[in-house]
């Protein structure tokens, strides 16, 4: 099969970075162009980026010139990593000027006729390119990815809300430093210390959750109503969300019910075998004291959700630990994925 060419908006950033090195060597993709800001435009990626992943800057990207946020010359296929402040319009001049545009940019993820989507959860959503194309008149579309702690939480809910239907949840978080981008947090605010507040993180939280969990009509999704509270806090880790659970189900179950459900759990990405899709997309820890960041978190390349510490919970029903890799499965990976499914689904033709 010919490799689709693609390129990255935002390549100099970390997620910018996490794309550039994930989609080193990957069978259906060939990265060609990158793109960054105005102050980076003009100059080799190698001069241009601060590399800070701890893998080498590919070889092939290094001489490689940067070129503005612009249409024009650009693959139809972007992967976008861009600052908030600027993203929204920037992705929407590539669509309408004819690219697909995989956003893990938070600007457009609930805008009605975007789909905000995570394969293993609800692939179907993807039909509302249609409605986007048709709307906005443009060739064109965006698709999105959640925010980082969103995917841990609903790739965790979304296998007992299918099984047992979900009421409640009540979600903790302790996000790591890298989801703040670089340099992000001052080391003398988050040295020793817990910052609990990340700004618009729970609202994002919980919103999310509800339109991935939603069903799609021929028109828009139908958010879920399942009651989502979000805690948020910063913490001084690396790379790898812990998020601490509880949830109340419509249906009866047991602590071995959830965990069959989890453990069994197959969806369209492994259907398809897509190239970046975990085997295994949940993985059950048996043991009390995981999953832990230095141990799990880069468990199927990064792409698993790893859950443990199943029990009974007073307030709710049941709670738990889930653990996912902010910058792989929660940002670059996810859209990378999400891009695959595109691919195997037709939607690059």
């Amino acid at each position: 099969m010919k490799k689709i060419e693609v390129g990255v908006l935002g390549a100099t950033g970390m997620v910018g970075q996490r794309f550039v090195s994930l989609l080193r060597n990957h069978p259906w993709f060939d990265l060609a162009w990158l793109a960054a800001s105005d102050r980076s435009a003009g100059k080799s990626y190698g001069e241009a980026c601060s590399w800070r992943l701890r893998e080498p800057m590919p070889e092939s990207v290094r001489t490689m010139r940067v070129g503005e946020c612009k249409p024009g010359g650009a693959p139809q296929l972007l992967f976008a990593s861009l600052d908030s402040k600027v993203a929204g319009e920037v992705e929407k001049e590539f669509a309408r000027a004819g690219h697909v545009v995989v956003s893990n940019s938070s600007n457009h993820r609930m805008d009605e006729d975007v789909p905000l989507l995570i394969p293993e959860v609800n692939p179907d959503h993807l039909a509302l390119v249609r409605v986007q194309r048709q709307q906005r008149r443009w060739s064109g579309m965006i698709v999105t990815n959640p925010n980082c702690t969103a995917v841990g939480l609903v790739m965790s809910l979304a296998p007992l809300h299918a099984a047992f239907g979900i009421e409640k949840v009540m979600m903790t978080s302790m996000q790591a430093i890298s989801g703040a981008g670089y340099p992000g947090v001052p080391t003398l605010d988050i040295l020793g210390n817990v910052i609990p507040y990340i700004a618009g993180e729970e609202e994002k939280v919980e919103r999310e959750t509800q339109k991935l969990l939603g069903k799609l009509t021929d028109v828009q999704v139908q958010p879920s109503k399942i009651v989502v509270s979000a805690h948020c806090n910063r913490v001084l880790v690396e790379d790898g969300h812990t998020e601490s659970i509880s949830v109340s189900l419509n249906g009866k179950a047991s602590l071995q019910d959830l965990i069959g459900v989890w453990r069994k759990y197959r969806s369209r990405p492994q259907e398809l075998h897509l190239p970046s899709a975990p085997a295994h997309p949940i993985v059950v820890r048996d043991e009390n004291d995981r999953p832990q960041v230095r141990l799990d978190v880069e468990s199927e390349r990064g792409m698993a959700i790893v859950i443990g510490r199943i029990r009974h919970c007073a307030v709710l029903q049941f709670k738990y630990t889930a653990l996912s890799h902010n910058t792989i499965r929660g940002a670059a990976g996810a859209a990378l994925l999400n891009a695959e499914l595109m691919k195997a689904e037709g939607y690059l033709e």
